[in-house]
C-alpha cells in the first residue's frame, strides 16, 4: 500500500524535475542568444538604415560585401572553430592549437587581400576597399577568439565581445540618424571599428595563444585537424553556402547590385530566425557530441524535439512579426522606391526557405556533433547542384525574385539528405550497442 502511495509523489517529482529541467535549459538558451542577438540587432538597425539612406546600387553593393564576408565566417568555422575545442582540452595537443592559431593568421590576412580586391572591383575606390579587407580580416580573427573562449568555457567573454560589438554599430547607426547620411566606407569603418573593439574581453591570453606563441612550422601541425575533420566540414560549408545563397552571387554578377537590392531588403525580414539557428547551433552542438560520447539516446532525442520546438516558435513569431509589418505598415522598412509587390513575394519565399532551413537544423546539428562530416558533405554537394542549376534557370526566365525558389528547392533536397542520412546514423549506433552488449548475436546470422 505504501509503494503505492509514493507512486504519485515519484511521477510528480519526476515531472517537477522535467520541467526544472526545462526551466534551466530556456534560461541557457536566453543567455546564449543575448549576444548574437544584440550584435545581429544592430546589423540589422544599420542595414536598416542604409535601406532608406542609399540607393539600390549602393544598398546592393553594401548587402553583397556583407553576405561574402559572412560566408567566411561560414569556412573559419569548418576549419578552425569546430574542431578547436576538442583540441584544447587535451595538453598533448598544444602543438595543433597553436598550428590553428597559425593558419588561422595566415588565412585571415590572405582574406582581407582577397575582400581588398573584390570590394575594388565592385566599388572602384581603393580607401573602402582596404576598409572592407581589413574588417574581413579581423571579423576573422574575432570569430575564432570567441571559439576558443567557449572552449576555455569563458562564456561570458564572448558575451561582452558581442555586445561590445553591438554598442559600437549602433553608434555607427547614431552617426547615420543625426548626420543624415553615411558613405559606404564610413559603413565598413564602424563594422571594423566594432570588430576591433570587440577584441578587447578577449584579453592577454588569446593575444599570446593568436600573435605571439604562433611560429611558421606551426603551421604543419594543422595537417592533422585537416586530415580529421576540417576537409570534409570545408566541403559541407562551401557547397553549403551554394545552397542557400546561389541567388546572391548569380544575381549581382548577371544583373548587378541594383537587381540583389530587393532581394536583400526583403530577407531583412527573416534576420531574426537567421540568428536563432546560428545561436542555438552553436550552443546544441557541444551538448548533442557529449549525449552521443555516453551513448545517451534518449537525451539525444530529447535534446533534437526540444531544439527543433524552440526553432518553429523562433519562425512562427518572426512570421507574425513579418506579416503585421507587411501587410499593415510596410513603409515603416521598406522605402517608396522599391515594388512592394515584389518584395511582398520576395518575403514570402523568404520564410518557406528559413522554414525547411530550421527544420533539418536539429539533425544537422546531430551529425555535425557526431562527426559525420563526410555524409554532411555530400547531401550538400547534391543539394549545391541542384540550388545552382534552378537558380540560373529561374534568373534568366522569371527574374530575381524568383530565383529565390532554387534556394528552396535546394533547402528541401538537403533536408531530405540530411534526413535519410540520420536515419541511417541512427541505425548505425543502435546496430553497434546490440553487437557490443550481445557479442554472440554479431556472430550468428538472423534466421
Amino acid at each position: 500500500m505504501r509503494e503505492n502511495l509514493r507512486l504519485p509523489a515519484a511521477i510528480g517529482k519526476g515531472a517537477f524535475a522535467n520541467a526544472s529541467a526545462h526551466h534551466a535549459k530556456l534560461i541557457t538558451y536566453g543567455v546564449a542568444l543575448v549576444g548574437p542577438f544584440g550584435s545581429a540587432g544592430a546589423q540589422f538597425l544599420l542595414s536598416f538604415l542604409l535601406l532608406r539612406i542609399w540607393s539600390p546600387d549602393d544598398f546592393g553593393r553594401f548587402s553583397f560585401l556583407l553576405i561574402a564576408s559572412q560566408f567566411t565566417w561560414g569556412i573559419w568555422s569548418a576549419l578552425f572553430c569546430a574542431p578547436l575545442p576538442q583540441y584544447v582540452a587535451n595538453a598533448a595537443h598544444n602543438h595543433v592549437v597553436r598550428g590553428i592559431f597559425a593558419c588561422c593568421l595566415a588565412g585571415a590576412l590572405a582574406c582581407g587581400l582577397l575582400f581588398v580586391g573584390i570590394t575594388q572591383a565592385l566599388v572602384g575606390h581603393f580607401g573602402t576597399a582596404v576598409v572592407f579587407g581589413a574588417y574581413t580580416a579581423i571579423a576573422l580573427l574575432r570569430w575564432l577568439a570567441r571559439a576558443h573562449a567557449y572552449a576555455l568555457t569563458f562564456r561570458f567573454r564572448t558575451t561582452l565581445s558581442d555586445l561590445i560589438y553591438t554598442a559600437f554599430l549602433l553608434g555607427g547607426c547614431g552617426q547615420a540618424m543625426v548626420s543624415g547620411g553615411i558613405s559606404l566606407t564610413g559603413a565598413g569603418a564602424w563594422l571594423l571599428l566594432a570588430s576591433l573593439a570587440g577584441l578587447l574581453p578577449f584579453g592577454p591570453t588569446w593575444a599570446r595563444q593568436q600573435f605571439i606563441r604562433v611560429r611558421r612550422r606551426d603551421i604543419l601541425a594543422y595537417g592533422t585537424v585537416w586530415k580529421a575533420h576540417a576537409r570534409w566540414s570545408l566541403l559541407g560549408v562551401v557547397t553549403t553556402e551554394a545552397t542557400a545563397n546561389a541567388h546572391t552571387y548569380l544575381v549581382t554578377l548577371l544583373r548587378g547590385p541594383a537587381a540583389f537590392a530587393p532581394l536583400a531588403a526583403s530577407s531583412l525580414l527573416i534576420r531574426p530566425i537567421t540568428v536563432v539557428m546560428n545561436a542555438l547551433t552553436e550552443f546544441e552542438r557541444p551538448q548533442m557530441a557529449r549525449l552521443i560520447a555516453n551513448e545517451d539516446r534518449a537525451g539525444t532525442r530529447r535534446s533534437v524535439r526540444f531544439f527543433r520546438a524552440m526553432l518553429v516558435l523562433s519562425w512562427a513569431g518572426t512570421l507574425a512579426a513579418a506579416l503585421a509589418l507587411v501587410a499593415l505598415r510596410p513603409g515603416w522598412i521598406f522605402p517608396s522606391r522599391y515594388d512592394l509587390t515584389e518584395l511582398r513575394w520576395a518575403a514570402a519565399l523568404w520564410m518557406a526557405v528559413a522554414l525547411i532551413r530550421l527544420l533539418r537544423m536539429p539533425e544537422s546539428t546531430l551529425l555535425q556533433s557526431a562527426g559525420a562530416f563526410r555524409p554532411l558533405a555530400f547531401a550538400s554537394i547534391w543539394s549545391c547542384g541542384i540550388s545552382i542549376a534552378l537558380v540560373l534557370c529561374l534568373l534568366l526566365l522569371g527574374g530575381p525574385v524568383w530565383s529565390i525558389i532554387g534556394a528552396l528547392c535546394g533547402e528541401i533536397a538537403f533536408a531530405l539528405f540530411i534526413w535519410r542520412q540520420t536515419q541511417q546514423w541512427r541505425r548505425s549506433m543502435d546496430d553497434q550497442s546490440l553487437n557490443r552488449d550481445h557479442p554472440d548475436r554479431a556472430r550468428v546470422p538472423c534466421p
